[in-house]
């Protein structure tokens, strides 16, 4: 049962080939079991996995039916659950109970899902490679001594090594696409403002978007029907009209204008990965997709820029966690300074108190025009290209990560050199653009993705492209060795 897709356990469930109680058993041992070689789980959820299991299964016998009624899955620990530990990866919350429901966790339960569990992270989503959380690093199930890819890694790790069929996760700058592509899964960040962020525990605010995480587009066609939606609670929340994403997988791509910008293929490309993703092109151009080079000239000024804005709003965000209200408090504070000072350098971990420093650092007096300020016109600049590249073309297609996954320790002692392997999908948060990471072939035995990005709202069209060329290839099926 644990090589079921999504699509397929909701047909198994309504042709009552398995009920909802024996697949959650089956998965709760399989975790069990694995994931102590992996760590792609912070807290696993059994009472209220079966509980919800049993609810399920009363649902489907009283007739009602869903794709996700009954379905497993877990949730990246930043979207609060309530009475239930939400980390977010940090000592700062390790003792943090959430009193209510994030609007994607209540969402998914509504529509019947089951959570097995909350799936490890980069402490507050920061980091591309999942070793900076509190409760130690991700493992890739492809290779061990690799990197899962960040800040999803848990949820990512998971869904490859066949523990459950797919997973919430969150991107600010590729931490959907990337692990995605590290691990051989498609991963969906949807439209900034299309998947609420009421509950998620923000990093920066606007730059954060939830996401499904899973081995199809099919299986992120359905989870994403179940997360996304207009949200009053959260006021970056857009009121557009959601549409029926599994009902547009099959459109053809007929006549549909590919963008490839000259800009992807520099020298910090892996060749090995660019040949992959010109293979990715040939395939859709069998399908009939037109191919078009194009031009996306700021992109080269994205890492600077958002690497002032993301931390930037992190300083921000995160100067709640003081050791006042809620989570971690040092012991025996001298004084309301000194309980500030040590509850965050002892709550924080290393790469959070970086990006805290350099964002306070970009917002000072005398700094802020220079730099954040500055960082935002760049932003605008880059939204400015997409729009001209969809006046000539329907999707950008280009690699999702310049290399594939590092081996654990590798960028450590080097942040910059992690935060470049971000080159390719910090962009479509820049501009709040839908992008997709699907897979596309190996290199020495680790995975490469190829991502897609769309126009506004125009998530059904990514989808349909990843689902006609998965169609027509067996990358996605590709399960790795043990698991």
């Amino acid at each position: 049962m644990h090589q079921l897709t999504l699509a397929e356990i909701a047909r198994g469930l309504a042709d009552k080939k398995f009920s909802s109680e024996e697949l959650t058993k089956t998965l709760l041992a399989r975790i069990a079991q694995l994931d102590p070689q992996l760590n792609s789980f912070i807290s696993l959820t059994e009472d209220l996995a079966l509980q919800q299991a049993k609810a399920a299964d009363a649902r489907r016998a009283n007739g009602e039916s869903g794709a996700l009624l009954g379905a497993p899955i877990a949730h990246k620990d930043l979207f609060c659950t309530q009475g239930i530990r939400t980390s977010c990866g940090s000592k700062m919350l390790d003792n943090f109970k959430a009193p209510y429901d994030a609007t994607v966790v209540a969402k998914l339960a509504a529509a019947g899902a089951v959570t097995l569990g909350k799936t490890n992270m980069d402490e507050f989503a920061m980091g591309s490679a999942n070793e900076s959380s509190y409760y130690g690093a991700v493992k890739n199930p492809w290779n061990l001594e690799h990197v899962p890819g960040g800040s999803s890694g848990g949820s990512a790790a998971a869904v490859a090594a066949r523990l459950l069929p797919a997973a919430t996760a969150t991107d600010t700058g590729g931490s959907i696409r990337q692990p995605a592509a590290f691990t051989n899964l498609t991963g969906l960040k949807p439209t900034y403002g299309r998947v609420s962020r009421w509950g998620m525990i923000a990093y920066a605010s606007s730059l954060d978007q939830g996401g499904p995480l899973a081995r199809t587009a099919e299986d992120c066609a359905i989870l994403l029907q179940g997360m996304a939606g207009f949200d009053p609670q959260d006021s970056t929340s857009i009121d557009e009209p959601v549409p029926d994403y599994s009902a547009g997988l099959n459109g053809s791509l007929q006549g549909l204008r590919i963008g490839v910008p000259k800009e992807y293929f520099s020298a910090g490309l892996d060749p090995r990965i660019a040949d992959l993703v010109m293979a990715s092109v040939e395939e859709l151009k069998k399908l009939g997709a037109v191919i078009k080079e194009i031009s996306l000239p700021n992109m080269q000024h994205a890492i600077p820029a958002y690497y002032v804005i993301a931390p930037a709003e992190a300083s921000s965000n995160l100067s709640r966690f003081d050791g006042v209200r809620f989570g971690y408090r040092c012991e025996a504070p001298k004084n309301l300074e000194d309980l500030y000072k040590r509850s965050r350098g002892e709550g924080f971990g290393a790469e959070v108190q970086r990006r805290i420093m350099v964002g306070a650092y970009a917002l000072s007096a005398g700094y802020y025009d220079a730099y954040y300020l500055k960082a935002q016109k760049i932003r605008r600049l880059v939204k400015n290209d997409f729009m001209a590249a969809f006046n000539e073309v329907d999707i950008i297609l280009g690699p999702t990560t310049p290399n594939p996954a590092w081996k654990l320790g590798a960028k450590s002692s080097d942040p910059v050199a992690a935060y470049l392997e971000d080159v390719y999908t910090i962009t479509a948060n820049l501009a709040g653009l839908p992008g997709l990471s699907m897979p596309a072939g190996f290199v020495d035995g680790l995975p490469v993705g190829v991502q897609l990005l769309a126009p506004y709202f125009q998530e059904g069209r990514l989808l349909n492209v990843a689902h006609q060329y998965q169609l027509n290839t067996d990358w996605h099926t590709r399960t790795p060795t043990g698991f």
